[in-house]
């Protein structure tokens, strides 16, 4: 049987070395490099094309979701496991809508990567233990993404949420759209209910995300 191919990046090599080493150990499993660069990983993948990229969001030269479309653009076969200390809601949303296969935290390697590997070849979705309360509200998010904006906010509401990502104040929303700030307080509440969001600030990432 055709050994399944890895490619891994990431900057720490110390960790990344550590890693190489159990992937190695591994039945079926052939690395076939590493970097510990965002554009060294580029120039890699064009080599290689590997069955699996193993992947730190935060490296050099190329960060977070940027590096995933790249390499979506570079190896569309790649399957994709994030490897990450980044255990926030958000992380592991933007990685899901992105399209990854797996979102591994780098504490739990030495004992899920075996489990991680195993899932993302049957093409099923792996996330860490640690995050899997997130998966709930985070799955139809990833499945449904015209339904999200399309049908659950209204124009009243994408309007104000473009608004709030250009940095404008309820105050100031209110007095371009001719309503009260306390409107635009109550629509504000009202998206981010809908969004399953706590914070502005997630807001503000979720509609730069999607391009508002």
């Amino acid at each position: 049987m055709k050994a399944f191919s890895v490619v891994l990046a990431d900057d720490h090599a110390m960790f990344r070395q550590g890693i190489r080493r159990i992937l190695e150990e591994l039945p079926g499993v052939k690395v076939l490099g590493e970097s510990g660069d965002g554009l060294e990983l580029l120039t890699l993948l064009k080599e290689t094309k590997p069955d699996l990229v193993i992947l730190d969001i935060s490296m050099p030269n190329l960060r977070g979701m940027e590096a995933v479309r790249e390499i979506k653009g570079l190896s569309p076969k790649s399957k994709i496991l994030i490897l990450t200390m980044h255990k926030e809601r958000e992380y592991l949303y933007f990685a899901l809508k992105a399209g990854v296969n797996g979102y591994l935290l780098k504490e739990d390697a030495d004992f899920e990567l075996l489990k991680a590997l195993n899932a993302i070849r049957q093409d099923k979705l792996y996330v860490s233990p640690l995050l899997s309360e997130f998966l709930p509200g985070l799955l139809g998010h990833r499945f449904s993404r015209r339904v999200e904006f399309a049908d659950i906010l209204t124009d009243r509401e994408k309007q104000i949420l473009k608004l709030i990502s250009e940095g404008k104040s309820s105050r100031e929303i209110g007095e371009l759209l001719y309503i009260s700030a306390r409107t635009v307080q109550n629509h504000r509440v009202n998206i981010m209910r809908k969004l399953n969001l706590k914070k502005t600030a997630d807001l503000i990432k979720y509609a730069i995300q999607k391009g508002f």
